[in-house]
C-alpha cells in the first residue's frame, strides 16, 4: 500500500499566553491518495492552524507530521520549505493575481521561488491552464476574468509543480453559486485524476462535496459520516 498523503498523529499546538492557548488537541488524521477530504468548524474552533500545519507553514507543539511518508517535524527550515514547494499547492479564497500581468505570466510565478528551470515554464504555465479550462483566457488581465475564472487561475498556479496535496482555504468565499458550483466540478476532475485535496470550509454546499468530512471544534478534530 502506498504511504498515505498525510498522516497526523497526537499533534497538539499551544500558544504562549496566560493562560496559554491550545489551538489543535490531540490530533490525529489519515489522508491516502485521491482522498477529496473537507474540514468544517466554526470561527475559533482550529481550522487556520490546522490548515498551517498541514501546509507547513507552522510546526505542531507535540506530536508527529508525515507528509507521502516524510516525517517533517525534525526538519529544519530549508528542508520544510523545499517539500512544501514540491508537494503542496495551495488555493486561498482571496485569489492573489497580479493585476499588471496577464493570466499566463501569473501561472508562471509559481516557479520563480521553485527548482524548475525557465525553459518550457510558460509551456507548463499553458498546460496548467488547459487542465482548469482556460486555455482561451491565457492573454488576459485578471480584471477580465469572472471570480469563478481568476479562482481557476489561481488553481492552475497551484498545479505549475504537480503537487501531491492541494490545500484549499475557503476557496468559494468570494464566489456566486454559479462559479462556486464550477470550481467544484474542477475539484472533481482533478481528483478523479487522483489528487489529493484537503479543503477547508464553513459552507454546506462545498463539503457536501467532499468524499469525506471531518469537524474540528475547540482544536478537537472529528470524523463526521
Amino acid at each position: 500500500m502506498p504511504e498515505p498523503v498525510i498522516e497526523l498523529a497526537g499533534v497538539h499546538r499551544d500558544f504562549p499566553s496566560e493562560p496559554p492557548v491550545r489551538a489543535l488537541d490531540d490530533v490525529s488524521l489519515q489522508v491516502n491518495r485521491g482522498d477529496y477530504l473537507a474540514i468544517v468548524g466554526p470561527s475559533g474552533s482550529g481550522k487556520s492552524t490546522l490548515l498551517n500545519v498541514l501546509g507547513l507553514l507552522d510546526r505542531p507543539s507535540t506530536g508527529r507530521y508525515r507528509l507521502d511518508g516524510t516525517e517533517t517535524t525534525t526538519l529544519g527550515d530549508g528542508a520544510r520549505t523545499r517539500l512544501r514547494g514540491d508537494r503542496i499547492g495551495f488555493v486561498f479564497q482571496s485569489f492573489h493575481l497580479l493585476s499588471h500581468r496577464s493570466v499566463v505570466e501569473n501561472v508562471m510565478l509559481a516557479e520563480i521561488y521553485g527548482e524548475q528551470g525557465r525553459g518550457g515554464r510558460r509551456e507548463r504555465a499553458l498546460a496548467a491552464l488547459d487542465r482548469v479550462g482556460l486555455g482561451h483566457r491565457t492573454g488576459f488581465s485578471p480584471g477580465r476574468l469572472s471570480g469563478g475564472e481568476r479562482q481557476r487561475a489561481a488553481i492552475a498556479r497551484a498545479l505549475m509543480g504537480e503537487p501531491t496535496l492541494l490545500l484549499c482555504d475557503e476557496p468559494t468565499g468570494n464566489l456566486d453559486s454559479r462559479n462556486t458550483e464550477a470550481v467544484l466540478d474542477l475539484f472533481d476532475g482533478l481528483r478523479a485524476q487522483g489528487l489529493t485535496i484537503v479543503v477547508i470550509t464553513h459552507e454546506h454546499e462545498v463539503s457536501a462535496r467532499a468524499g469525506r468530512r471531518v469537524r474540528i471544534t475547540d482544536g478537537v478534530l472529528v470524523e463526521e459520516d
